[in-house]
């Protein structure tokens, strides 16, 4: 007797096929919504400077919400990622001004409109003396500065970030 011959063999076949099938294309779903999530959604992004210590230390793995710009735009206090306009490389900063504020750094504290901002994540201790002139951020763009503001080189060096060029919001990181 042929092992096809035996009672219920070709149906027990056929589940068996279909479980196989099954099992592909969900693992081929589950691949194709994975790098869809990465590439649009979230993406991990390793934290290879320390100029935003003490909130997010070298070496630490955040996640970027990319679709965060567009649904709840940039704001002051935001960590965003973008660019270096040095070499391209993924830079993590917080917004400290958007368009049409102004900005000043007075003896370490952070102004902005006037109106000194409290930043206790900032240890002022380290850049006690440091002066920045009175700057208006152009509309379209946000000033950014990393919290360990000694290391950091951010808009004080290469200017406002335009708001096109922001990848998107990293989730989770608070002082």
């Amino acid at each position: 007797m042929a092992i096809t011959d035996r009672p219920g063999a070709p149906a027990a076949g056929r589940r068996r096929v279909l479980r196989v099938r099954f099992t592909t294309i969900a693992a081929a779903v589950f691949v194709l919504v994975t790098l869809a999530c990465r590439l649009w959604i979230l993406e991990p992004v390793a934290v290879q400077s320390d100029s935003m210590e003490p909130t997010v230390k070298a070496g630490s793995l955040v996640f970027v919400f990319k679709p965060g710009p567009e649904l709840s735009g940039v704001h002051s206090g935001d960590l965003v990622v973008f660019p270096s306009p040095v070499d391209g490389t993924p830079l993590i900063k917080r917004v400290v001004a958007v368009g049409g504020q102004q900005i000043e750094v007075q003896d370490a504290v952070l102004y902005v409109d006037s109106s000194p901002v409290d930043e206790p994540f900032v240890d002022l201790a380290t850049i006690d003396g440091t002066y920045y002139p009175r700057t208006d951020v152009p509309d379209g763009t946000v000033f950014v500065m990393g919290d360990n503001r000694e290391r950091s080189i951010d808009s004080r060096d290469y200017g406002p970030v335009s708001l096109e060029d922001i990848d998107g919001l990293v989730l989770g990181a608070k002082p």
